[in-house]
């Protein structure tokens, strides 16, 4: 298993005249798998939320789309199912899927009562997933309708740190309107996970169907990007470098030596994650001129082998005089999509400061930046969102999740 590294710059030429320059590099990464290689086994933790809120049709379709997960596990793939309300059980300890029919049963005897206690979920669904790591793609789907209000935000963030470090995956589904999407975000955001929304019961199903699809097609783990610049080359220091595909997440960065580190989590077969970085760069000779060389660092657990370093890939760009721009109209889809998340991001942050007009303005500027983009769904919400505050009006808990939604990721149907 390889990791393929595809560099695109905004503008591949530079102005030799210019003392300083600015451009947006795009850095593409996927795994590469040679014929022979075979997905891995997956293992796999649900922790669902089985409180009170939940009873009937909620529980009934999470029933139902955990059940689907099962149907599409194989005996070489490990599940746990770990259940919560103001406490939190193990349903299905850690164990191959050898007997699938006896996990539905389980799974359809689950019933909702008493109150919300994430953190408690988290901490038994890690123990489970930790059980079944060797040679395997640890991921965990962690589903709620609630806010924590028996348990602790903080140690729900401790502990997708926690995860993150043992190489676990996490992954969230608010279900409904009631759940707090700040914790669920940073959760998915800081254990290189997902954030999905299921707005209705009826949508369970297919939320669940298509993260067991991205799930599938990760093949190597614990990645991490390592820019080496040269002296006349820096990163913005004001949010440098953002995720921008699947979905848009802001990216800490790291000093490792002469080298900037930034940790990515797992790289998919055939579905790229995409990183956007600011550079800067200072007055240049004429001609092809390096001005990054990318690396990355990953664990393969088909082979059960850990800090595999790539081959070094220079970035280059063409110092010119005359200049003549090249742009690269793939990258500036990426700079319009990290722009769309950023002004949604102002936008909210004016909504509490109590700035209605300039969240509406803000909002209007993302739609329209999501139109640019040819995200037509995307800036329908956005406008919907933009023109309630226009007219005085407050926007409900779905429409705040929706206007979230939208700003990370380009919906498809």
């Amino acid at each position: 298993m390889k990791v393929a590294i595809a560099p695109r710059l905004n503008d591949a030429n530079l102005d030799a005249n210019q003392i300083s320059n600015q451009r947006q590099l795009a850095i593409a990464l996927e795994a590469i798998a040679a014929p022979t290689e075979t997905h891995l086994p997956l293992n796999l933790c649900l922790i669902l939320d089985r409180s009170g809120s939940m009873k009937g049709k909620p529980l009934e379709t999470v029933k139902q789309a955990a059940i689907s997960i099962v149907q599409k596990l194989s005996p070489q793939d490990r599940l746990s199912i770990v259940t919560f309300d103001h406490r939190a059980q193990v349903t299905i300890s850690n164990q191959f899927v050898t007997d699938p029919q006896a996990i539905e049963k389980q799974i359809k005897s689950m019933k909702a009562e008493g109150g919300t206690a994430i953190d408690e979920g988290m901490k038994l669904g890690i123990k489970e997933i930790a059980a079944g790591k060797q040679q395997s793609i640890s991921q965990v789907l962690l589903l709620t309708d609630g806010e924590n209000e028996h348990g602790d935000n903080q140690r729900c963030l401790k502990l997708a740190q926690l995860a993150a470090e043992y190489n676990i995956t996490l992954n969230t589904l608010g279900f409904g309107s009631h759940w707090n999407q700040d914790v669920l975000e940073t959760i998915a955001d800081s254990a290189g996970g997902t954030l999905c929304y299921i707005a209705k019961p009826e949508q369970a199903l297919l939320e669940f169907g298509k993260l067991f699809d991205r799930i599938q097609s990760v093949a190597l783990t614990n990645a991490h990007l390592l820019l080496e610049l040269p002296s006349k080359v820096r990163m913005a220091e004001l949010k440098p470098i953002a995720q921008v595909a699947p979905d848009t997440i802001e990216l800490p960065l790291q000093q490792e030596g002469n080298q900037i580190s930034v940790r990515l989590g797992d790289l998919m077969i055939g579905k790229p994650r995409v990183v956007l970085a600011n550079l800067y760069i200072n007055k240049l000779e004429l001609g092809q001129q390096t001005i990054a060389n990318i690396q990355v660092r990953y664990d393969d657990p088909t082979t059960n082998s850990q800090v595999i370093l790539s081959e070094k890939m220079p970035v280059l760009i063409n110092v010119q005089q005359p200049y003549q721009p090249a742009t690269d109209e793939s990258v500036q889809k990426y700079i319009l999509a990290l722009a769309k998340y950023r002004q949604t991001q102002i936008a909210e942050m004016k909504l509490q400061q109590g700035d209605i007009s300039g969240a509406a303005t803000m909002l209007q500027t993302a739609a329209n930046t999501a139109l640019q983009l040819g995200d037509k769904e995307g800036a329908s919400v956005l406008q919907v969102s933009a023109t309630r505050l226009q007219a005085g009006e407050e926007l409900s808990d779905v429409e705040r999740k929706k206007t979230r939604i939208v700003s990370k990721t380009i919906l498809q149907d």
